[in-house]
């Protein structure tokens, strides 16, 4: 489990550039590291379970933690492309968003919300990740006992062309590219790609109807 962090919490007008490059390189190269050291490993014994540590406040955004949602966000990112490229050497690949009373959580949150958020409630998140039948790119949030699922979703949303009020029918039309009703997790960045093709009518695409 990829686990280090610190904190520089300070809003981003503030910030030094220094205090938010250590962020990255503490979260997001020390994840980087740890796993490279076991990669090749995993890969020859075809078996293998890593687990980055992510964060609500890079998933929805924590004001005064810029750097440190920048680090949570990018975990989320390497996951996702190690999942892709583990999982034909038996590799799972995970992100878990613990809420707990931490040293990196002492005075943020009042002390009664502190005694219910006990690390050891989220070990068994962490444990589920972990075992022979984990999944795999899955985004796991625990805290106090509750387990949820975060998910990174594409919307239907809309095509408009190339004509020359693109810019305004985008603006006009933002609700409905928003629109969550038909909405999709990709199994990868090319479904993008697909999609956007299939709205022009270039290309088919799996998973919507145009």
């Amino acid at each position: 489990m990829n686990n280090a962090g610190i904190l520089r919490d300070k809003s981003f007008a503030k910030m030094p550039l220094a205090d938010f490059q250590l962020v990255l390189d503490v979260h997001v190269m020390g994840a980087v590291h740890c796993t490279k050291a076991v990669w090749e490993a995993m890969r020859e014994q075809k078996h293998g379970r890593i687990v980055m540590t992510t964060s609500s406040s890079g998933l929805y955004g924590n004001f005064g933690q810029a750097n440190y949602g920048a680090a949570k966000m990018a975990l989320v990112g390497l996951m996702q492309t190690l999942a892709l490229e583990g999982s034909r050497h038996g590799i799972h690949v995970n992100c878990l968003a613990p809420s707990a009373a931490t040293g990196m959580t002492q005075g943020v949150l009042p002390q009664q919300a502190l005694d219910g958020l006990q690390p050891e409630k989220v070990s068994p998140g962490l444990v589920a990740l972990v075992g022979d039948d984990a999944p795999t790119r899955m985004i796991l949030l625990a805290g106090a006992g509750s387990f949820e699922c975060a998910h990174v979703t594409m919307t239907r949303g809309v095509f408009v062309g190339d004509g020359h009020d693109t810019a305004a029918q985008v603006r006009e039309r933002l609700d409905e590219i928003q629109d969550r009703r038909v909405e999709v997790v990709p199994s990868s960045g090319w479904e993008q790609y697909q999609l956007e093709l299939a709205k022009a009518g270039l290309a088919p695409v799996a998973g919507f109807h145009t």
